[in-house]
Formats: structure tokens, C-alpha cells, sequence
């Protein structure tokens, strides 16, 4: 198995990640990024994104939420590959 850390926001679509750290971009939100539960270790993956591609869709924690990419810019992430 290997990884390969990027931002969430540039994860294929369908490719399972790991949430590495927020970066310090995500300072003005990080507190809104932290109550909806994106922590570090916690799995994420992009379903889709809107048709001018900005939100993101992402699944984590059995629940779909969408982010802007400026926010998606924001988590490092190390993705999984099997």
C-alpha cells in the first residue's frame, strides 16, 4: 500500500483519503471545519462537485457534506491507495 499527501480539493473523485492536519489557510474557519467533524485520521472521499465546480461533495463519517474549495484547499489529506 503507499500514500501520497495533497489537499483535499485536488483528491480524485472516488479515491479514498485520510485528513493529515488543517493547514494554516483554514484559520478564519477552522472552527466550523472542526464542529462539523473534520478531524485528523478521520477517512474522507469527493463524491462530486457542482456543475461550475465549486462546492465539493465529500462522504466522511457515514454522511455527505459539501465545502467550498477554498475551504477543500485548506485540509491536508493522504491518500490511500490499495
Amino acid at each position: 500500500m503507499s500514500t501520497s499527501e495533497l489537499t483535499l480539493d485536488r483528491l480524485a473523485f472516488g479515491k479514498e483519503a485520510v485528513i493529515a492536519k488543517l493547514l494554516p489557510e483554514s484559520l478564519p474557519f477552522r472552527r466550523k471545519l472542526l464542529a462539523m467533524g473534520i478531524t485528523p485520521g478521520c477517512k474522507v472521499s469527493i463524491v462530486r462537485s457542482a456543475p461550475l465546480g465549486d462546492p465539493l461533495e465529500i462522504k466522511m463519517r457515514g454522511f455527505f457534506l459539501c465545502l467550498r474549495r477554498q475551504e477543500a484547499a485548506s485540509i491536508a489529506v493522504v491518500e490511500v491507495e490499495k
